[in-house]
């Protein structure tokens, strides 16, 4: 269960660190605190963020996703995101292909999409299961809004940093426009065959968002540092979010802001023998917003794609085309190859590793 006793992180294992970013400072505008983030923003796309004041609404979504998961499988499935592309409701287990050969997942989630929470009673996308609904006014919609706010103050940062006109990047996610934008609760259970443990639970990938903002209690989370050819652990840290650059952010700047390839694992050590619990707010632009270099509108956009013309930064993709896309292609029952696995791909290098 989210709330129970876990054991520690161990030491022996390989972590990448992160910068740790104070939300409270850069929310003031200090100077040195919004030179960091910019830092982590445009090496490897991943920060720590302490002092964000969203432990309590983390911890009731942690409460939200058990009771969910808690409901009869029957029920959940009468929620299932289904095959179309649309990400908001429950998967289950195995319901995506990790790789190129369809190898599938070991996470079943729950997805609130911003809309329907902070709308509701009214339906916009969707309905929910029983126990989504009896929590989306006083659990769901203030988790949405908390990582709303985070958002909106990091993209102001990363506007004037790119040289954009006041308001550029917020206009690009628009609260009153229908967006992707997400809660998600995730829960993997424990690995029981030690050679599980060797397949990742989600594979290795970029976000299908402008902005993440996580909420580890296990170990799982790995990244693959640009120049590495070696997978690394993040440390979870006990009242501090894991934020990371979606694939929008990376191609609205040209390239600046580096949307990182990661995966989730079993946890390491004694923590694989717990259910791993996770949660995460993806804030997406708006539905109709098409995904491409801001060129025109700053010349240090501008000059990073011109140094790399090896990187299509013109997708002619909306943000809801894009997303549809990914989804969809993930989706096992939509396989009929490898080709299948190629289309659900998005800004990531052709990988390698395993």
């Amino acid at each position: 269960m989210p709330g129970s006793t876990l054991p520690p992180f161990p030491n022996d294992v390989r972590t990448h660190p992160l910068l740790i970013i104070d939300y409270e400072l850069i929310k003031a505008g200090d100077v040195e605190e919004v030179n960091r983030l910019w830092e982590a923003a445009t090496t490897i796309g991943f920060w720590y963020l302490k002092n964000h004041g969203a432990d309590q609404e983390v911890s009731e979504m942690f409460d939200m996703g058990a009771e969910t998961m808690a409901l009869p499988f029957e029920e959940l499935m009468a929620f299932e995101q289904g095959d179309s592309g649309r990400s908001f409701g429950y998967k289950k287990a195995g319901a995506n292909a990790i790789d190129a050969a369809g190898t599938l997942d070991s996470v079943e989630f729950i997805n609130v999409s911003k809309d329907d929470a902070l709308a509701y009673p009214q339906v916009i996308h969707r309905t929910y299961p029983s126990t989504v609904n009896a929590r989306m006014e006083n659990t769901i919609a203030p988790f949405a809004r908390k990582g709303l706010e985070v958002t909106y103050v990091v993209l102001s940062i990363f506007n004037d940093k790119l040289g954009l006109l006041k308001g550029t990047l917020e206009s690009l996610h628009d609260m009153e426009e229908h967006s992707g934008s997400e809660t998600r609760c995730i829960r993997n259970h424990p690995v029981q065959i030690k050679e599980a443990a060797k397949i990742p639970a989600i594979g290795a990938h970029t976000d299908i968002s402008s902005l993440s903002f996580l909420h580890n209690r296990l170990g799982g989370l790995q990244v693959l540092p640009p120049g590495h050819e070696e997978w690394f652990y993040i440390r979870p840290i006990p009242g501090h979010a894991v934020c990371n650059i979606g694939d929008a952010l990376s191609l609205f700047s040209g390239g600046v802001l580096q949307s990182n390839i990661h995966r989730v694992v079993a946890p390491p050590g004694v923590q694989a023998e717990y259910e791993r619990w996770s949660l995460v707010f993806f804030t997406r632009p708006g539905n109709s917003k098409v995904l491409r270099a801001l060129v025109e509108s700053s010349h240090i956009i501008a000059e990073a794609v011109k140094k790399r013309p090896d990187k299509n930064f013109e997708t002619g993709s909306t943000a809801a085309e894009w997303f549809a896309r990914r989804i969809k292609n993930h989706r096992i029952n939509n396989r009929l190859g490898p080709e299948t696995w190629a289309r659900s791909r998005g800004t990531e290098h052709t990988l390698t590793v395993v």
